[in-house]
């Protein structure tokens, strides 16, 4: 498929905060230069409103990601999925690779340990679950519902779940408490969250960001331990931490002969 006249066709990984942003600046501010697509997951049946065209759904893989960026003509993609999105990352610099399309990762800035944070920090979820189990306890979950799996038949654990939407099939867990809500949240929300059902250690992925920050600022707090996940290695290549930086780099690319 060929662009409209006189603008490039930039692919836009989302399904972040950042993600959102980006094609929403995109769209304001670069409208005459691009034309941007946010691609999906369809992970969340309702997503937030983006800016621009969108697609739905994966790819089938790199190589289908490939044929995508061929069929459509793609010539810049920006990677601004979750930090821990590790595998359509991975596709992305392959498919990016084979095609020749310029690609950039859009990584939001980690969390910093600050004084009165009590993290324990875990290389993966097997290694969280076993921190989880060590404990007990009443646990506020928070590292989204593909993982759940993980934290199934834990004797003397009482979990608290946070979901975006009620999950199209039961949950895999004994001992749970379901609440349903999306994000940003406030500090004091969530002070008053983790008190209100009695919690003593959270779960998290090190995600990053400011959207889910609240969290970790309310369990310190409260003097409450997190265990916290380590995000997986970032892919090889080109790579910034905010918007303005990843619009800057499109002014750049579209400036390119």
């Amino acid at each position: 498929m060929a662009p409209e006249a006189g603008r490039r066709r930039l692919l836009i990984l989302g399904g972040t905060a950042e993600g959102r942003a980006l094609a929403e600046a995109v769209d304001a501010r670069l409208r005459d230069r691009y034309e941007a697509i946010t691609a999906l997951a369809g992970a969340t049946r309702a997503p937030a409103a983006i800016a621009g065209a969108q697609r739905i759904g994966g790819f089938g893989g790199a190589e289908g990601l490939t044929e995508h960026l061929r069929e459509q003509g793609i010539d810049c993609l920006i990677d601004a999925t979750h930090p821990f999105a590790a595998r359509i990352s991975a596709h992305a610099r392959e498919a990016c690779e084979a095609v020749g399309t310029a690609r950039l990762v859009l990584a939001r800035p980690p969390w910093l340990r600050q004084v009165g944070d009590d993290w324990i920090e875990v290389a993966d979820m097997a290694a969280a679950r076993a921190a989880v189990a060590a404990r007990g306890g009443r646990v506020f979950l928070t590292t989204g519902v593909k993982d759940l799996a993980d934290y199934s038949d834990l004797p003397g654990c009482r979990l608290l779940v946070r979901l975006v939407e009620a999950p199209a099939t039961p949950l895999p867990l004994e001992s749970c408490e379901l609440i349903l809500a999306r994000g940003p949240f406030g500090e004091a929300a969530e002070v008053t969250l983790m008190r209100d059902h009695g919690i003593d250690l959270l779960v998290s992925k090190a995600s990053g960001g400011d959207a889910t920050y609240a969290k970790i600022a309310a369990a310190r707090h409260l003097g409450l331990p997190v265990v916290m996940v380590r995000r997986p290695p970032v892919e090889a290549g080109s790579r910034v931490d905010s918007v303005d930086s990843a619009l800057a780099w499109l002014v750049r690319r579209a400036s390119a002969p």
